[in-house]
Formats: C-alpha cells, structure tokens, sequence
C-alpha cells in the first residue's frame, strides 16, 4: 500500500492539473459569448459609447466608429435581449484565433430579429490564460445570410 501511495497522489495531481487546463479553456467560449451578448446589448439600448467600449480600437478608426454609432441609432430597442442563434469561426480553438461570430438577437415584440457579424479574436492558450477581443461589429445582415 506505501508504494502506491505515491502513485495515487501523482495521478490525482495529473488529474487536477488537466481538469484546471480544460476548464479554462472551456471558459474562452463562455467569456466570448458573453461579451458578445453585452455589445448586443449596449446596441440594443442605443449605447454607442459603450459599444465603442467593447470594440477593441474601434475609437480610433473612423469608419468603425460611423458604423457603430450607426448601429446603435438604428437598432435601438426597448426590452430585454434575446440571443436566438450564436455561430462563431472561433469555437473551441486550442491556441490564437480570429474569425467572425454570428449572432442573430433581437427583442421580443420589438420587431424582426437583428442577425449581426462581430470579429473575434482570441489570444493566448490554457496554460497562460485566454483573452477575447471583440473588434469589429457588422451593419445589419440578412436573416438567412452568413458572415
């Protein structure tokens, strides 16, 4: 029994270690969807500064800056957000990623649903930690298009 001690305490150690490296990497998902879903919303509530806020470098480019501040004026909508599809180039990638993330929202009895491209990125692995950057997000595009 003593020498398997050692072993048993080697494997749960391995054990745990892996499950703190898949956990975080599980997380990335979660961290993107939900900065996603508070852009959705600042827009939603006609918040173009706090749109600009979550568009890493949109400020400073001009065009981005028109397009969101368009976006926000003309998505405006009272009530709670309501994601109905969520498809991102970026899901589950093991390492640094960019792509785009189609989010189709709306809210209910507010007219038809909004279905939006946002540019993601994401940075770094699960052993020094996960970073998602929102960086652009599209006009309006049509109900059944893709990104």
């Amino acid at each position: 029994m003593r020498r398997r001690l050692p072993l048993i305490v080697a494997a749960l150690a391995v054990f745990l270690g892996v499950s703190v490296l898949v956990a975080r990497y599980l997380s990335t998902e979660t961290d993107e969807r939900s900065a996603v879903i508070s852009l959705v919303r600042a827009e939603a509530r006609g918040d173009a500064g706090g749109m600009l806020d979550r568009l890493d470098g949109c400020r400073a480019d001009p065009a981005c800056r028109a397009q969101t501040q368009r976006n926000a004026a003309r998505l405006r909508r009272p009530g709670d957000v309501k994601v109905f599809a969520y498809q991102s180039d970026t899901a589950y990638a093991l390492g640094a990623a960019s792509g785009l993330t189609r989010v189709a929202w709306g809210v209910i009895d507010h007219g038809l649903p909004v279905v939006q491209c946002v540019r993601v990125r994401r940075e770094g692995n699960a052993l020094t930690g996960r970073r998602v950057t929102l960086q652009r997000l599209s006009a309006p595009i049509g109900r059944e298009s893709s990104c």
